[in-house]
């Protein structure tokens, strides 16, 4: 049985309305995955912001024993 004319038309129709269809899935599917790479990336800055602000702490109560410790020494070579 032989495909005539009019069937391969329809044929070619129905591959080209599924191809864009297709087409149309594919940019979406890309456009989602964008926004959870972008979201994931905001959770990424954010959180280490969160860290740097942490290390800047630990930073600033380091400088703090630090300096206590340091007048604690210059206290007992005085007493000596």
């Amino acid at each position: 049985m032989a495909l005539n004319q009019k069937d391969l038309e329809q044929i070619e129709r129905i591959i080209y309305k599924n191809g864009d269809d297709i087409c149309v899935a594919n940019g979406r599917s890309f456009e989602r995955l964008e926004e959870r790479i972008e979201a994931a990336e905001s959770r990424i800055y954010s959180r280490m912001a969160e860290l740097e602000a942490g290390i800047e702490r630990a930073r600033q109560e380091l400088m703090i024993e630090f300096a206590d410790l340091t007048e604690f020494l210059e206290k007992s070579q005085s007493a000596k």
